[in-house]
Protein backbone atom coordinates (compact mmCIF):
# COMPACT_ATOMS: atom_id res chain seq x y z
CA UNK A 1 0.00 0.00 0.00
CA UNK A 2 2.50 2.11 0.76
CA UNK A 3 4.65 1.95 -2.46
CA UNK A 4 0.82 2.82 -4.65
CA UNK A 5 0.46 5.92 -2.34
CA UNK A 6 4.15 7.11 -2.98
CA UNK A 7 3.49 6.76 -6.59
CA UNK A 8 0.34 8.62 -6.21
CA UNK A 9 1.76 11.40 -4.67
CA UNK A 10 4.50 11.38 -7.46
CA UNK A 11 2.12 11.18 -10.39
CA UNK A 12 0.02 14.38 -8.28
CA UNK A 13 3.67 16.32 -7.85
CA UNK A 14 4.46 15.72 -11.38
CA UNK A 15 1.26 16.24 -12.70
CA UNK A 16 1.19 20.06 -10.25
CA UNK A 17 4.99 20.95 -11.39
CA UNK A 18 3.65 20.20 -15.40
CA UNK A 19 1.15 22.49 -14.91
CA UNK A 20 3.32 25.20 -13.69
CA UNK A 21 5.53 24.59 -16.15
CA UNK A 22 2.71 24.89 -19.39
CA UNK A 23 1.10 28.11 -17.17
CA UNK A 24 4.55 29.75 -17.39
CA UNK A 25 4.99 29.12 -21.42
CA UNK A 26 1.64 30.35 -21.87
CA UNK A 27 1.59 33.69 -19.75
CA UNK A 28 5.15 34.22 -22.20
CA UNK A 29 2.92 33.95 -25.31
CA UNK A 30 0.06 35.95 -24.06
CA UNK A 31 3.36 38.30 -23.14
CA UNK A 32 4.38 37.98 -26.42
CA UNK A 33 7.91 36.75 -25.46
CA UNK A 34 7.45 33.26 -27.29
CA UNK A 35 5.67 31.20 -29.91
CA UNK A 36 2.43 29.44 -29.53
CA UNK A 37 4.66 26.40 -31.02
CA UNK A 38 6.47 26.20 -27.98
CA UNK A 39 3.31 25.77 -25.89
CA UNK A 40 1.82 24.05 -27.57
CA UNK A 41 5.22 21.01 -27.79
CA UNK A 42 5.36 21.60 -24.07
CA UNK A 43 1.61 20.87 -23.84
CA UNK A 44 2.34 17.66 -25.27
CA UNK A 45 5.52 16.31 -24.20
CA UNK A 46 4.81 17.28 -19.94
CA UNK A 47 2.13 14.15 -20.15
CA UNK A 48 4.21 11.70 -21.97
CA UNK A 49 6.93 12.57 -19.38
CA UNK A 50 4.77 11.69 -16.60
CA UNK A 51 4.25 8.55 -18.29
CA UNK A 52 8.01 7.86 -19.37
CA UNK A 53 8.69 8.33 -15.81
CA UNK A 54 6.21 6.08 -14.29
CA UNK A 55 7.50 3.28 -17.34
CA UNK A 56 11.12 3.66 -18.33
CA UNK A 57 12.56 5.79 -15.64
CA UNK A 58 15.80 4.20 -16.63
CA UNK A 59 15.80 5.43 -20.08
CA UNK A 60 14.34 8.78 -18.89
CA UNK A 61 17.37 9.12 -16.27
CA UNK A 62 20.18 8.38 -18.80
CA UNK A 63 18.62 10.46 -21.33
CA UNK A 64 18.41 13.38 -18.35
CA UNK A 65 21.77 12.74 -17.59
CA UNK A 66 23.46 13.25 -20.63
CA UNK A 67 22.12 16.58 -21.24
CA UNK A 68 22.54 17.58 -18.03
CA UNK A 69 26.30 16.74 -17.81
CA UNK A 70 27.33 18.05 -21.15
CA UNK A 71 25.07 20.62 -21.92
CA UNK A 72 23.66 22.59 -18.94
CA UNK A 73 26.09 22.00 -16.12
CA UNK A 74 29.17 23.21 -17.53
CA UNK A 75 28.08 27.07 -17.96
CA UNK A 76 26.37 26.85 -14.93
CA UNK A 77 29.19 24.80 -12.48
CA UNK A 78 31.29 27.94 -14.15
CA UNK A 79 28.86 30.53 -13.14
CA UNK A 80 28.13 29.30 -9.72
CA UNK A 81 32.69 29.11 -9.15
CA UNK A 82 32.85 32.80 -9.93
CA UNK A 83 29.98 33.55 -7.95
CA UNK A 84 27.64 35.04 -10.77
CA UNK A 85 24.62 32.90 -10.04
CA UNK A 86 21.74 34.15 -8.14
CA UNK A 87 20.25 33.02 -4.76
CA UNK A 88 18.92 29.44 -5.02
CA UNK A 89 21.79 27.37 -6.33
CA UNK A 90 24.54 26.39 -4.75
CA UNK A 91 27.87 23.74 -6.23
CA UNK A 92 28.32 20.30 -4.46
CA UNK A 93 31.38 19.30 -4.70
CA UNK A 94 32.01 14.83 -3.75
CA UNK A 95 35.06 12.80 -4.22
CA UNK A 96 34.59 10.47 -7.52
CA UNK A 97 34.34 7.08 -6.14
CA UNK A 98 36.86 5.63 -8.99
CA UNK A 99 39.07 8.38 -9.62
CA UNK A 100 39.06 10.12 -6.29
CA UNK A 101 39.15 13.55 -7.76
CA UNK A 102 36.85 16.41 -7.02
CA UNK A 103 33.37 15.84 -8.80
CA UNK A 104 31.14 19.33 -8.62
CA UNK A 105 28.05 19.44 -9.25
CA UNK A 106 24.97 21.85 -9.68
CA UNK A 107 22.23 21.57 -7.01
CA UNK A 108 19.11 23.71 -5.76
CA UNK A 109 20.16 25.75 -2.52
CA UNK A 110 18.59 23.35 0.40
CA UNK A 111 20.35 24.97 2.93
CA UNK A 112 18.28 25.17 6.37
CA UNK A 113 20.27 26.09 9.39
CA UNK A 114 23.23 24.14 9.81
CA UNK A 115 21.84 21.00 7.88
CA UNK A 116 21.92 20.85 3.47
CA UNK A 117 18.97 19.35 2.31
CA UNK A 118 19.32 17.69 -1.74
CA UNK A 119 16.99 15.72 -3.86
CA UNK A 120 18.35 14.03 -6.07
CA UNK A 121 16.69 13.47 -9.16
CA UNK A 122 17.62 10.39 -10.27
CA UNK A 123 18.35 8.37 -6.74
CA UNK A 124 21.00 6.28 -6.66
CA UNK A 125 21.96 6.78 -10.47
CA UNK A 126 23.17 9.96 -9.93
CA UNK A 127 26.60 9.88 -9.89
CA UNK A 128 27.09 12.23 -6.57
CA UNK A 129 25.05 10.04 -5.15
CA UNK A 130 26.80 6.82 -5.58
CA UNK A 131 30.02 9.38 -4.81
CA UNK A 132 28.82 10.06 -1.67
CA UNK A 133 27.84 6.67 -0.67
CA UNK A 134 31.54 5.79 -0.91
CA UNK A 135 33.08 8.74 0.90
CA UNK A 136 30.22 11.33 2.55
CA UNK A 137 32.91 13.71 2.84
CA UNK A 138 31.66 16.61 0.59
CA UNK A 139 31.91 20.46 0.02
CA UNK A 140 29.23 22.95 -0.76
CA UNK A 141 29.86 26.12 -2.65
CA UNK A 142 26.75 28.34 -1.53
CA UNK A 143 26.03 31.74 -0.94
CA UNK A 144 26.65 32.99 2.46
CA UNK A 145 25.27 36.37 2.91
CA UNK A 146 26.55 38.70 -0.33
CA UNK A 147 29.26 36.29 -1.57
CA UNK A 148 29.91 32.52 -2.68
CA UNK A 149 31.83 30.14 0.16
CA UNK A 150 32.36 26.65 0.41
CA UNK A 151 31.93 24.58 3.18
CA UNK A 152 32.92 21.26 4.68
CA UNK A 153 29.96 18.78 5.51
CA UNK A 154 28.91 15.17 5.92
CA UNK A 155 26.43 13.93 3.89
CA UNK A 156 23.80 10.99 4.00
CA UNK A 157 21.50 9.09 1.60
CA UNK A 158 18.30 8.85 3.55
CA UNK A 159 15.37 7.04 1.62
CA UNK A 160 13.40 6.93 4.89
CA UNK A 161 12.36 10.46 4.45
CA UNK A 162 9.67 11.93 1.42
CA UNK A 163 11.24 13.67 -1.24
CA UNK A 164 8.13 15.59 -1.95
CA UNK A 165 7.98 16.47 1.72
CA UNK A 166 11.38 17.58 1.99
CA UNK A 167 10.77 19.65 -1.07
CA UNK A 168 7.74 21.02 0.38
CA UNK A 169 9.35 22.41 3.47
CA UNK A 170 12.24 23.99 1.38
CA UNK A 171 10.11 25.64 -1.39
CA UNK A 172 8.23 27.28 1.40
CA UNK A 173 8.12 31.19 0.62
CA UNK A 174 10.95 30.80 -1.55
CA UNK A 175 10.35 31.68 -5.00
CA UNK A 176 13.48 30.05 -6.07
CA UNK A 177 13.61 27.06 -4.48
CA UNK A 178 9.95 26.62 -5.60
CA UNK A 179 10.63 26.91 -9.24
CA UNK A 180 14.01 24.13 -8.24
CA UNK A 181 11.10 21.63 -7.08
CA UNK A 182 9.32 21.95 -10.02
CA UNK A 183 12.29 21.04 -12.37
CA UNK A 184 13.69 18.31 -10.40
CA UNK A 185 9.57 16.89 -10.62
CA UNK A 186 9.92 17.33 -13.92
CA UNK A 187 13.17 16.17 -14.85
CA UNK A 188 13.41 13.48 -11.93
CA UNK A 189 12.86 10.25 -12.36
CA UNK A 190 13.28 8.20 -8.95
CA UNK A 191 13.53 11.09 -6.32
CA UNK A 192 15.88 10.71 -3.20
CA UNK A 193 16.68 12.71 -0.02
CA UNK A 194 20.10 13.72 0.50
CA UNK A 195 21.13 15.26 4.05
CA UNK A 196 24.10 17.14 4.75
CA UNK A 197 25.16 17.76 8.06
CA UNK A 198 27.45 21.00 7.85
CA UNK A 199 30.87 20.61 9.72
CA UNK A 200 31.61 24.19 10.54
CA UNK A 201 28.14 26.20 11.59
CA UNK A 202 28.08 29.35 9.92
CA UNK A 203 26.75 32.69 11.29
CA UNK A 204 26.36 35.70 8.67
CA UNK A 205 26.04 38.95 10.35
CA UNK A 206 26.19 42.12 8.31
CA UNK A 207 27.08 40.46 4.88
CA UNK A 208 30.22 39.11 6.94
CA UNK A 209 30.62 35.10 6.97
CA UNK A 210 31.81 34.31 10.89
CA UNK A 211 32.98 30.39 11.24
CA UNK A 212 31.73 29.66 14.64
CA UNK A 213 33.37 26.77 16.44
CA UNK A 214 31.66 23.46 17.13
CA UNK A 215 32.34 21.79 20.68
CA UNK A 216 31.08 18.36 21.19
CA UNK A 217 28.75 19.05 24.45
CA UNK A 218 26.95 21.94 22.16
CA UNK A 219 23.22 20.82 22.23
CA UNK A 220 21.33 20.97 18.95
CA UNK A 221 19.98 24.45 17.89
CA UNK A 222 16.56 24.66 16.91
CA UNK A 223 18.03 25.24 13.47
CA UNK A 224 19.25 21.67 13.24
CA UNK A 225 16.24 20.11 14.84
CA UNK A 226 13.55 21.96 13.19
CA UNK A 227 14.23 20.37 9.64
CA UNK A 228 13.76 16.80 10.47
CA UNK A 229 10.77 17.63 13.09
CA UNK A 230 9.50 19.10 9.88
CA UNK A 231 9.90 16.33 7.76
CA UNK A 232 8.76 13.94 10.56
CA UNK A 233 5.34 15.94 10.76
CA UNK A 234 4.82 15.50 7.29
CA UNK A 235 5.14 12.06 7.10
CA UNK A 236 3.00 11.43 9.71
Amino acid sequence: MDQYKRMAWRIGAMGIASAVLLAIQVAQVALGWNGATTAWVYAVVLPLNIVLTLTFPSGKATVVRFVQRWVVNPPVRLLLHLGAMPMGYALLETRGRRTGKPRRTPVGNGRQGEVFWIVAEHGRRAGYVRNIASDPRVRIRMRLGLRFRWVEGIASIRPDLDPIAVQRRLAAWHPLRALNAVQVQVLGSELLVVRVELDRPVVVRRGVCQARPTHRDDKPTPAQRRPDQAVARANS
